[in-house]
């Protein structure tokens, strides 16, 4: 019996590591909600969103597991991120004890992809700065 994944078996990554693993042939796992990756995301993602916005607030995901491997073999070099770290953080746990063998985090998240420049002129910078006001203004 293997034990149980938690948070401190994910391999984190930040985003200049993160480009180079796509660039390698990873593939881009963006788990914020639909609206959020609707607005701007990077190129050739896959959006499984690992919670959903309910008048009740946040709730998980109940398909997230079943959603992933319909796309996505155990085998896959995945890189997990949402907006700025922490969905993707529990998500990539979830992959993990799921039997994901290459399952890296994006630290920072898509926050961390835009203000790095890595998303062009595509990026509606000012609207995720918005959705993430307590970070600090990088440059």
């Amino acid at each position: 019996m293997h034990a149980t994944k938690s948070v401190e078996d994910v391999v984190t990554v930040d985003v200049h590591a993160a480009k180079d693993l796509l660039n390698s042939g990873h593939r881009y796992l963006d788990v914020r909600t639909n609206e959020e990756y609707t607005k701007s995301h990077v190129e050739n993602a896959l959006n499984i969103p690992y919670m959903f916005i309910t008048q009740e607030g946040r709730v998980k995901n109940p398909e997230f597991l079943a959603q992933v491997s319909a796309l996505c073999d155990k085998e896959d070099s995945l890189v997990v991120a949402c907006n700025s770290g922490g969905r993707s953080l529990k998500a990539s746990v979830d992959l993990l004890n799921a039997g994901y063998k290459n399952v890296k985090n994006m630290a920072g998240g898509y926050s961390a992809w835009v203000d790095n420049g890595f998303a062009g002129d595509s990026a509606p910078a000012e609207e995720l700065k918005t959705a993430c006001k307590f970070r600090p203004n990088v440059h």
